[in-house]
């Protein structure tokens, strides 16, 4: 059973919040939390700043020091919720789980320790 990391959500909140812009597009933006609600939890707020103007929101929990796990909770177009089982969408939430993991990757200095 994992027993948490080592360094404390704030600073890995931080972290996280440098990093992830650097593997996301550039007409993206993000805003990463720790979670009120779950002690091993960050939220994520990816928003598209583009023609799209759509929004996602994830909760990334840390299963041991390498590895997380993304849930999906809300994808906005526009501040309106959207069908989340659309191609479009499901490309969208893809490539940014995708971007997350490759962040976490490049993390695992910080939580690896």
């Amino acid at each position: 059973m994992f027993n948490g990391l080592s360094v404390d959500k704030q600073t890995l909140a931080q972290a996280w919040q440098q990093a992830l812009p650097n593997f996301l597009n550039t007409a993206d933006e993000c805003t990463v939390q720790s979670d009120a609600k779950y002690d091993d939890a960050l939220l994520i707020h990816i928003a598209n700043n583009g023609r799209s103007h759509y929004s996602a929101d994830f909760r990334l929990q840390y299963m041991d020091e390498r590895e997380v796990k993304v849930e999906l909770l809300d994808v906005e177009k526009g501040h309106t919720a959207v069908d989340e089982q659309t191609e479009h969408v499901q490309e969208l939430v893809e490539d940014y789980v995708r971007h997350i993991h490759e962040c976490a990757q490049s993390l695992k200095g910080l939580t690896n320790q």
